[in-house]
């Protein structure tokens, strides 16, 4: 499945219950799909027992922001392993908080959708979560590709092909 290109995005969600005034979460994933246009539903896989798969267990409002090829940076560290916390992350990232979800929207980002939890499917050691679009912006980005995922390392989108 390596020899498969997928988009990368960045999922979010907030965590009220985390602390005063709550914490974000983030993950960086490559396994994310539009799956019905009506209604408008959308597809992340999650590792079981992650830090998110725990949170949108009880948490059914999330986000995701479809990375640009300039934001490879983002992505990279929102996926190390042992990485610094989800705090310190969110606090370096330009980001804005969605209406319809309250995560982070990352600033900059192709396009965000904001969601709420319709299923979750265990598959494996991942659960499929499949949520309904509340919301969706497409912000200006200025002639900037997606950050892609390809033989595990990412890519950019040559200019001009077709």
């Amino acid at each position: 499945m390596a020899r498969l290109a997928a988009g990368v995005v960045l999922v979010t969600a907030h965590d009220p219950d985390d602390g005063p005034g709550g914490a974000d979460v983030g993950m960086t994933a490559t396994a994310f799909l539009s799956v019905s246009l009506e209604p408008p539903l959308v597809m992340v896989s999650v590792r079981d027992g992650s830090r998110m798969d725990e949170l949108l267990e009880r948490q059914p409002y999330w986000a995701a922001s479809l990375l640009t090829e300039n934001q490879r940076q983002t992505a990279g560290r929102f996926a190390m392993k042992g990485r610094l916390s989800d705090k310190l992350l969110f606090r370096d990232l330009p980001h804005t908080r969605g209406g319809a979800s309250d995560a982070p929207l990352v600033d900059g980002a192709l396009a965000t959708v904001e969601c709420h939890t319709e299923q979750r499917v265990r598959a494996g050691d991942h659960t499929l979560v499949i949520g309904r679009v509340l919301a969706a912006g497409l912000p200006q980005v200025p002639d900037s590709g997606p950050l892609t995922y390809y033989r595990g390392r990412y890519h950019t989108l040559s200019r001009g092909s077709s």
